[in-house]
């Protein structure tokens, strides 16, 4: 898995744009949410790259490292 920066930065402050969870940040998603898009399929584009990728952080327990990386002020539009 290729960890991009930019990509790491956007798993950390990027909202969910529809579904159950819409409006909720990538990195919040509840992991068994993740599982249920890794067994149905991954949206296309941009979306369905990052959600792969917060996936695998959360399947290998790496939220701790992309923490950091929220945005110190939450109301910056994401």
């Amino acid at each position: 898995m290729n960890l991009d920066p930019q990509q790491l930065v956007k798993i950390a402050n990027m909202k969910m744009p529809f579904g159950k969870y819409k409006g909720r940040v990538l990195l919040d998603l509840p992991e068994p949410y993740m599982v249920w898009f890794a067994r149905q399929g991954f949206p296309g584009g941009e979306l369905g790259n990052l959600l792969r990728m917060l996936y695998e952080i959360k399947l290998n327990g790496l939220e701790a490292v992309v923490e950091p990386l929220r945005r110190q002020h939450r109301g910056e539009k994401s």
